[in-house]
């Protein structure tokens, strides 16, 4: 089935069933409406198949932990075929004594123009820990203004090529308007990887806005959260939504599954 522009009302429509319905009512029952039997969830290293088993048992645990569970939409695009969206969950979590706390995250999502039938995710859990632990939540960020009214756009090429040759040059986590994890907060965050290549895993754009899901690969530069060896053989699984205009990076927003890398790391220690 070929998809355009024209099914992106259908998509947001989708979309708007999954963070509503599903996830902000917490109800597990909604989503054979929303995904196929065979859908898959990918994480850093972690594939999640099968929307009846291993999917939903990772969810609900998610949802026991955190009755209640919230979704903020912050950014959505969708170009008909493909679909990015950023947000926040937020919640009270039962095993820290219902402590407090937000997290951001930015999923790429396919479908077959009836069903969601993939999503590849990162979510910002290290800085989840952090707040649980510390006992001081992050507020959440603004919510889109009418995410529901998202118009699709086609994809461009050129966008596309801008953001290849951005994610080549390992800069990354040194240009300006591109912000990582938690860091629009006010949070410290570092390179954690100084990078000899990228691994693109997944890569679409929606007009001039351009989704990225990769793996950076190179030496380890530790920080406070994320110990080891400085300048040993590292990567780190991210996703991306970054804004092009004029042949450059403008803007953007980058979660960094902090979290695995620190525990790889502790395992390797």
């Amino acid at each position: 089935m070929t998809l355009t522009t024209a099914d992106g009302p259908a998509f947001i429509a989708l979309m708007k069933h999954y963070v509503l319905d599903y996830t902000n009512r917490n109800d597990q029952s909604q989503t054979p409406a929303i995904m196929e039997p065979d859908y898959v969830l990918r994480m850093g290293e972690h594939i999640v198949s099968g929307r009846d088993t291993a999917y939903h048992a990772a969810t609900a645990k998610q949802m026991e932990q955190f009755p209640n569970l919230g979704l903020t939409v912050h950014e959505i695009a969708t170009s008909g075929e493909r679909l990015v969206m950023r947000f926040s969950e937020h919640g009270a979590s039962q095993l820290h004594d219902g402590a407090r706390c937000s997290w951001g995250g930015i999923g790429l999502y396919s479908w077959n123009g009836r069903k969601l039938v993939r999503n590849s995710v990162e979510q910002d859990y290290l800085s989840r820990r952090r707040q649980l632990r510390e006992g001081v939540p992050h507020r959440v960020d603004h919510p889109a203004i009418a995410p529901w009214n998202t118009i699709s756009e086609a994809p461009d090429a050129a966008a596309e090529a801008v953001v290849g040759a951005w994610l080549d040059s390992g800069a990354l986590a040194a240009t300006p308007n591109v912000l990582l994890d938690d860091q629009w907060t006010g949070a410290t965050v570092s390179p954690l990887i100084e990078q000899s290549r990228v691994e693109v895993n997944d890569l679409f754009s929606c007009g001039n806005v351009v989704a990225i899901h990769i793996t950076q690969h190179g030496a380890l530069v530790p920080d406070d959260e994320v110990a080891g060896e400085a300048g040993q053989p590292a990567f780190l699984h991210m996703a991306g939504i970054v804004h092009v205009a004029d042949g450059r990076i403008v803007s953007g927003r980058i979660i960094r599954n902090r979290l695995d890398l620190a525990r790889r790391l502790a395992k390797s220690s």
